[in-house]
């Protein structure tokens, strides 16, 4: 792990070259200890897929102290992958009238639509980040049977609620943008309420779980076909 100056008031941990679920569980620890350690002395810390910035009260301590503090922290991450974030369940209707890339990616993959749903609401997915726009949540890993590229011509609009993948991510629109991910399906849950107490159902480090739920649920729980 590599700790660099990152402003005047700001350290930032890297943690590997790239993310995968055991680093987004070492971030995910490494911010909760942090936190723990910090306390006052802490204004903000900001995770992503193999780092953490840490910013820190400039009129209360200096850089020098605030490394070592990091240092002491993550002497003491474990290597157990055992999660550190809690477990979130989100509903999606898989339905090919909202997922409308499914059908094309299903034959894409020589899979079944049913065979895709299937891929798709059995992995575990990391929280890796957190940006885009608010509440957009970059999920890894997707299986490798069913990764795919983003569209070559990114849609001018992506409904709120689009459930789709890129790469070996998935991530669920948490409001209506551009975008060029593949849409699979639609999620009635909000993943960005600026008036909420917790703004965003998910934060980095967090376990996410897809349920395959029908369109009567879907509409039942407050989605827009």
């Amino acid at each position: 792990m590599n700790i660099q100056v990152a402003g005047e008031n700001a350290l930032i941990i890297y943690f590997a070259e790239q993310a995968s679920p055991y680093v987004a569980q070492q971030v995910k620890q490494a911010q909760v200890l942090i936190q723990r350690e910090l306390k006052q002395l802490l204004v903000d810390f900001i995770p992503s897929y193999a780092s953490l910035l840490v910013v820190y009260n400039i009129d209360k301590t200096d850089h020098h102290n605030v490394r070592a503090l990091i240092r002491k922290c993550l002497m003491q991450l474990t290597d157990d992958i055992a999660t550190v974030g809690k477990i979130v369940e989100l509903p999606v209707f898989y339905g090919e009238d909202v997922g409308i890339d499914l059908k094309a990616l299903a034959q894409q993959a020589k899979l079944s639509v049913k065979d895709v749903i299937d891929i798709h609401q059995s992995v575990e997915y990391r929280v890796y980040a957190i940006g885009f726009a608010p509440g957009f949540a970059y999920l890894g890993d997707v299986d490798s049977r069913i990764a795919t590229p983003r569209l070559s011509t990114p849609r001018k609009k992506v409904p709120q609620g689009a459930v789709a993948i890129a790469d070996k991510q998935t991530a669920i629109y948490p409001s209506e943008s551009p975008g060029g991910w593949n849409i699979i399906g639609k999620s009635p849950t909000k993943m960005f309420d600026r008036n909420a107490t917790e703004t965003m159902p998910v934060a980095v480090g967090d376990i996410v779980k897809f349920n395959a739920i029908t369109k009567a649920e879907f509409l039942a729980l407050g989605g827009v076909l």
